[in-house]
């Protein structure tokens, strides 16, 4: 049995999604919402959003984060531009709430890790998206935790 099939029954996940023009890096929560875990990379083809919708109803997802790359100004670039696309793609599939979630450094931060780690040029290729969306997941879910504890 893996970590994931030892969820409490009806339990829900967020997804985190690192957007790129041909991949798409997957990440899913624990069911408590406190740890991030890398799942997969898409391919971005045709058929994304079949497998998307999969895996969509695997984890049982209530809420998902985009990475928002953001040029080091703050401004928004065409690679933003097509994560926002994404993003509103998302909500009008699912009718799920759908976060943008400042993606800054992300790509780089997983590099760092993986070379750190003495991972050859072409593991980190292959691992490089998930990684990234488990940055971008691992960051929104601390936020969102933080939030929590300073209400009330």
């Amino acid at each position: 049995m893996d970590e994931f099939s030892m969820d409490i029954e009806g339990s829900s996940r967020v997804l985190g999604l690192d957007v790129g023009q041909r991949r798409i890096g997957v990440a899913v929560s624990d069911s408590l919402g406190w740890t991030a875990q890398g799942v997969c990379v898409i391919q971005r083809d045709e058929n994304w959003l079949d497998r998307l919708d999969r895996l969509m109803e695997e984890y049982r997802v209530s809420e998902v984060v985009v990475g928002l790359p953001r040029n080091m100004n703050g401004t928004i670039g065409p690679r933003g531009e097509d994560s926002m696309q994404v993003a509103d793609t998302l909500k009008n599939r699912y009718g799920l709430p759908v976060h943008l979630w400042d993606e800054r450094l992300s790509t780089m931060a997983a590099e760092r890790t993986l070379l750190e780690a003495d991972v050859s040029r072409k593991k980190r290729k292959q691992v490089i998206d998930r990684l990234a969306a488990t940055w971008i997941l691992q960051g929104f879910l601390d936020a969102q935790r933080r939030k929590n504890h300073e209400q009330p």
